[in-house]
């Protein structure tokens, strides 16, 4: 495809690795053509790099077999993920992973992007539902201030939540910023 056929989230291969789009900006230049100022993300690595793309040059477009999976669990090996139309398990070592784990218990459905048969980004839901497993007391009568506490939860992560949470209950954190969202009802 054209790079002026781009389009945000799309896939493409620059010499030879692959990136997602995400921004670009036409921009033109004094006595030069037009280029295409892109900023890509690497898909191996996560990298975020600067790329200046002439309008009529040629740019690789990929597309990736997007799978739905579901998390088993972590071991040594790696962490264990099981295709849920052909059952298949699969192993991802913490790279292709990346954050994950923290977010994860056993059975949470996710989506598994392939390009030739191997896994290249896991995206997780957008919100997980975790138990609070440690978190100091309410401070009475501490309302004059918005106060925050950490806690810690099943995973092990820790988020900073409201005073009002206890442990036991179960919470809501947003997998894309690390942060609480909402305390959920049972």
């Amino acid at each position: 495809m054209k790079a002026s056929e781009m389009q945000k989230g799309q896939t493409v291969k620059i010499d030879g690795k692959l990136y997602a789009i995400v921004d670009f900006d036409h921009v033109k230049l004094g006595k030069g053509g037009a280029v295409y100022q892109t900023k890509l993300k690497s898909l191996t690595d996560g990298s975020i790099q600067n790329a200046r793309i002439r309008s009529e040059e040629v740019v690789e477009e990929v597309e990736l077999d997007k799978r739905n999976y579901e998390y088993l669990y972590s071991s040594n090996e790696g962490h264990v993920l099981m295709d849920l139309q052909t059952f298949d398990q699969i192993a991802l070592d913490d790279d292709a992973f990346g954050d994950g784990p923290k977010y994860l218990k056993p059975n949470t459905p996710l989506q598994v992007s392939m390009y030739e048969g191997k896994p290249i980004v896991v995206t997780l839901p957008n919100t997980v539902d975790l138990e609070v497993t440690d978190t100091p007391p309410e401070i009475k009568g501490a309302t004059a201030t918005s106060q925050t506490k950490p806690a810690t939860l099943e995973t092990g992560l820790v988020v900073t939540v409201p005073p009002f949470i206890k442990v036991g209950e179960l919470i809501r954190v947003d997998t894309r910023t690390g942060l609480y969202v909402t305390r959920v009802k049972n």
